[in-house]
């Protein structure tokens, strides 16, 4: 069979989504990335040993050729969120899946998708609007919450993200430009380096 792509972003939902891929596919059959971005928090090397030992295959890393995180974006194109939407999204993560999406000979990805209607919503625009992934949502499929993957990790010895302990909702890039001013406060109360950064940037 072609391989199925996996993408394991540390978040707790996928890599629940893709623990439950391996299981069903099995291990020789499914390749599971994870897209590096120097802003992340650095648990989350920690993270990554974890789960890779817990699926039981090794968990791929990949980045963008051109950026190191959004602070190198905004300062080389002078830019950070729009109508348009934000520049990282495209150039850190978009572009490195669909260089992968080249260089694999896949039949299927694998997206963490969770069982909430908000996240079914999204679901559904990401298969009309990349249909050529031929895109999987296991946790969807199995009506698995995000509440039930924090516990399946913990129930199996795998400590949460630190993102998540220190009260965020996702474990995304430390200072993301798509999040709120509530978002913004909290990385100004734990990481005040980066929100200084941004603000100089946006300045």
């Amino acid at each position: 069979m072609k391989k199925i792509i996996g993408w394991f972003s540390c978040g707790i939902t996928s890599a629940v989504a893709c623990k439950l891929a391996v299981e069903k596919y099995g291990k020789e059959n499914v390749l599971l990335y994870y897209i590096v971005i120097d802003s992340a928090h650095w648990d989350n090397e920690r993270f990554i040993r974890d789960c890779a030992k817990w699926i039981g295959t090794k968990i791929w890393k990949v980045q963008s050729k051109k950026y190191t995180d959004q602070f190198d974006i905004i300062k080389k194109r002078r830019y950070i969120n729009g109508p348009a939407g934000a520049l990282c999204t495209a150039e850190l993560k978009k572009n490195v899946r669909y260089a992968v999406e080249k260089e694999v000979d896949f039949g299927n990805q694998i997206f963490g998708f969770e069982f909430v209607k908000k996240e079914i919503n999204r679901a559904i625009r990401f298969s009309q609007q990349h249909p050529n992934t031929n895109p999987l949502y296991p946790l969807i499929d199995r009506k698995i919450t995000k509440q039930q993957c924090a516990e399946l990790l913990l129930r199996n010895g795998i400590k949460l993200p630190k993102m998540y302990e220190l009260g965020f909702h996702n474990n995304n890039c430390i200072m993301c430009v798509k999040g709120g001013k509530g978002y913004a406060n909290k990385v100004r109360e734990h990481f005040p380096s980066y929100f200084d950064r941004m603000s100089e940037l946006e300045q």
